[in-house]
């Protein structure tokens, strides 16, 4: 190849990785070409793809290169302290962005407003009820949203073992039931507390504890936890099996 080719400027234009870039969209570059725009130039003998390629080579892709020290990142020819930072300042953005789109994936819950926030677009004005268990990790963020049972107009069966069974396969630290009634009336019926008991119960033995029970009328909800009575199925005796 003549030398003038390892400079990426004298590649046609629909070759250029940042000319690519702007007309295709950065997916369709490989990972040496997006490397390239941020390093700019390659080394000698070398153009900026030839060096990212160089580069994720040696370290095994971009996880052993965002791990790399800069002393040792500067033993490839051609990575001055400007490329280094580069690299490195590229490769922060994007463990930034995912931290980022993590948050925004997982909304905490710390609140019956949370919850309906989450789930009233979801279950308000549903002909049929229908019931679905949060998931929450340790720093009650949501891991996942599951259906777990759709009924009649005035009934969806929940199971205890199924309600755990998604808990489990989650490892949540903790659960929040949430169903609508639509009948548009938020207040529970005798199944609704008997349940909601039955499952704060099972929950403690198992140390998955049920959060809140939240139920979604029209225009308002009802929850178990803001009126105080999670805390008083915990502490009433239990009944023999």
């Amino acid at each position: 190849m003549n030398a003038k080719r390892y400079a990426i400027r004298d590649w046609p234009e629909g070759e250029r990785p940042r000319e690519r870039l702007v007309a295709e969209g950065a997916r369709r570059l490989t990972t040496a070409e997006l490397l390239a725009i941020v390093l700019r130039s390659g080394a000698r003998g070398q153009s900026a793809v030839d060096l990212g390629r160089t580069l994720l080579g040696e370290w095994k892709g971009l996880a052993g290169l965002e791990s790399a020290e800069p002393d040792a990142l500067a033993e490839t020819m051609g990575m001055g302290p400007a490329k280094i930072a580069q690299v490195k300042a590229a490769l922060e953005l994007g463990r930034r962005l995912l931290a980022e789109v993590e948050r925004v994936a997982r909304p905490r819950v710390t609140s019956s407003k949370d919850v309906m926030e989450l789930m009233a677009p979801k279950l308000r004005g549903l002909q049929h009820e229908r019931c679905e268990v949060i998931l929450l990790n340790g720093g009650n963020e949501v891991v996942a949203v599951e259906t777990l049972s759709e009924g009649s107009l005035t009934e969806s069966p929940v199971y205890p073992r199924e309600f755990l069974q998604r808990a489990n396969r989650h490892h949540a630290a903790a659960v929040i039931l949430v169903h609508n009634h639509p009948s548009g009336h938020s207040q529970p019926s005798a199944g609704d507390r008997a349940l909601t008991e039955e499952l704060v119960l099972a929950g403690d033995l198992l140390r998955i504890p049920l959060v809140d029970h939240v139920i979604i009328g029209r225009r308002d909800h009802y929850s178990f936890a803001d009126r105080g009575l999670i805390e008083e199925y915990k502490r009433r005796p239990r009944r023999p099996a």
